[in-house]
Formats: structure tokens, C-alpha cells, sequence
């Protein structure tokens, strides 16, 4: 089944496939009234999506819903809906499990591929140390 599709890259579909661009904006603003299309659901709805089954950051949704055509505001609605905590939750969940599949490594590799993981998915460093110490990995 094919996802949900912001206005932006509805548009770009569009350009690509040779649609005038007044053509498009008329074809896109028709599906916005009649809410086919609703940006501000698409990026709550991706928040969402990629962050309890991606394991995403804020920053890293936030750059993807950018990417996508979605408003800084509507971005900012989707991403209050994750708190700190939540994303506290996700990024040990990921830690906890990477540490689990390298216990007979030394620690200094153990803490270098945490800090990779967490730093692909975009984790910031306040949240990466709080794990590494929750996984007893470095001194408070």
C-alpha cells in the first residue's frame, strides 16, 4: 500500500511527470479541500511512524519532514508530541540492545559503538551520555 504523501513531494511528483505547475498547484490545492491531503497530519502521523518503529530522533524527523515540504510550524506541532522522555526511552531501548550483543568486547569499544549508534540516529549528547551511565559503561 502506498504511505501517506505531503504536499511537497506531491508537487514534485507532479513536475516530474510533466504536470504545468498551475496545473499542479490547482490538482494539489482540490485534494487539500477536500483533506486528501493534510500536511499537518502527514507529519504527525510520520513523527510518529519513524520514531517508535525507526528509532529516530526529533532532529533527525524534523530534517526528513523538511525535506518533505512540511512547514517549520507543522513540523513543530508533529515533533511536540514526542517528548524528552520518550526519546530518552527509544535511544536506551536502542543502547541497551546494541550493549547486549557485545558483551566480550572491552568497554572502550562497547561505549565508541553506543556512541555510533545513537549519534547515526541522531541522539544528541546529553542523551547518549545519560545512557552510556544508565548502562553503568562511564562514571556519573
Amino acid at each position: 500500500m502506498a504511505r501517506a504523501k505531503s504536499k511537497g513531494e506531491l508537487l514534485a511528483h507532479l513536475k516530474t511527470r510533466g504536470v504545468e505547475d498551475d496545473v499542479a498547484q490547482a490538482v494539489v490545492f482540490r485534494l487539500q479541500e477536500t483533506g486528501l491531503v493534510n500536511d499537518r497530519e502527514f507529519a504527525a502521523a510520520w513523527a510518529t511512524s519513524r520514531h517508535s518503529h525507526k528509532k529516530l530522533s526529533k532532529r533527525i524527523i524534523a530534517g526528513e519532514l523538511r525535506q518533505k515540504g512540511v512547514t517549520q510550524e507543522q513540523i513543530d506541532e508533529a515533533l511536540d508530541g514526542i517528548d524528552d522522555e520518550s526519546e530518552y526511552r527509544v535511544a536506551f531501548d536502542l543502547g541497551f540492545k546494541k550493549y547486549n550483543t557485545m558483551s566480550r568486547l572491552e568497554p572502550d569499544v562497547q561505549i565508541r559503538r553506543i556512541q555510533s549508534l545513537l549519534a547515526r540516529k541522531g541522539f544528541n549528547f546529553t542523551i547518549i551520555s545519560r545512557v552510556l551511565r544508565e548502562l553503568d559503561l562511564v562514571n556519573n
